[in-house]
C-alpha cells in the first residue's frame, strides 16, 4: 500500500510558477514509475508528466514541454512538478500517481495509487 499527499498548489497569476510536491509512503518509493495528472472542472483527468524510477528518463504531455520539470529525490520519497509560464487554462486540481500497472503511460487507468490532489488557479 502507497499513500500519496500533494502539496504546493495555490494561486498565482499567469506567467508565474509553482512547484508541486508529491510525499509518499513506502518503502519501495523508489521502484516505482510516478506520474503527475491534472483535472480541470467539468474535463477529464489528463497526463501532464511522468518520472522512471531512476529519475533518468521523463515523458511530459506535449502542452507542458519546456514549462514543467518533473523530478524526483528517492531519499526523501518525494516527487516534484515545476510548473513555469502557467496559463490560465490550467488551473486545474493536479494529483499524483504511482505504480504504473501497464498500458499508455498517458492513461490515468494505468496507474494504481492516487493522491487527493492540489489545487492550481492561474488569473488572468
Amino acid at each position: 500500500q502507497v499513500q500519496l499527499v500533494e502539496s504546493g498548489g495555490g494561486l498565482v497569476q499567469a506567467g508565474g510558477s509553482l512547484r508541486l510536491s508529491c510525499a509518499a509512503s513506502g518503502r519501495t518509493f523508489s521502484s516505482y514509475t510516478m506520474a503527475w495528472f491534472r483535472q480541470a472542472p467539468g474535463k477529464e483527468r489528463e497526463f501532464v508528466a511522468a518520472i522512471w524510477m531512476s529519475g533518468g528518463a521523463t515523458l511530459y504531455a506535449d502542452s507542458v514541454k519546456g514549462r514543467f520539470t518533473i523530478s524526483r529525490d528517492n531519499a526523501k520519497n518525494t516527487v516534484y512538478l515545476q510548473a513555469n509560464s502557467l496559463k490560465p487554462e490550467e488551473t486545474a486540481v493536479y494529483f499524483c500517481a504511482c505504480e504504473y500497472i501497464g498500458g499508455s503511460y498517458y492513461h490515468p487507468s494505468q496507474y494504481k495509487y492516487w493522491g487527493k490532489g492540489t489545487l492550481v488557479t492561474v488569473s488572468s
